[in-house]
């Protein structure tokens, strides 16, 4: 069974979202909507498929990070959720909160050994690419 197949999202606290976007926005060309901001590249294993990888400034306050008290958490791609999540409790780690689905894919989460909450994802890209007019 593959595991991460690739960094689907950066997410960050910063004490002010909007300032932080619009400075990515004129310094590195980093365009953003209400979510952040989106990268499209496309599956070296299927070069027709267009995938993304998110971009997002969260505010100091949130609560989505919990319980982790990173300043980063990283959201990483993988293929099949469920079965790695049973894997990964097989394996002692820990696994935070319940399955999330929605219909840009489905969402788990786990704590690495230091304590920084990580965002595993099964996406499906093509939802977030019309939204995005892509």
């Amino acid at each position: 069974m593959k595991r991460v197949t690739g960094l689907g999202g950066v997410f960050f606290r910063c004490t002010d979202p909007e300032k932080m976007k619009d400075w990515y926005r004129t310094h590195l060309g980093i365009e953003s909507d209400k979510y952040g901001g989106m990268f499209t590249w496309r599956n070296p294993d299927d070069p027709g498929k267009t995938c993304i990888t998110a971009w997002s400034p969260f505010p100091d306050s949130t609560e989505y990070f919990k319980p982790s008290d990173k300043q980063f958490m990283f959201n990483y791609r993988v293929e099949n959720l469920r079965a790695l999540l049973d894997e990964l409790r097989k394996e002692g780690v820990t696994v935070v909160g319940e399955v999330e689905e929605f219909e840009y894919g489905k969402f788990g989460w786990i704590m690495d050994p230091e304590g920084n909450k990580i965002e595993l994802w099964e996406p499906i890209d093509e939802p977030l690419l019309r939204a995005a007019g892509k």
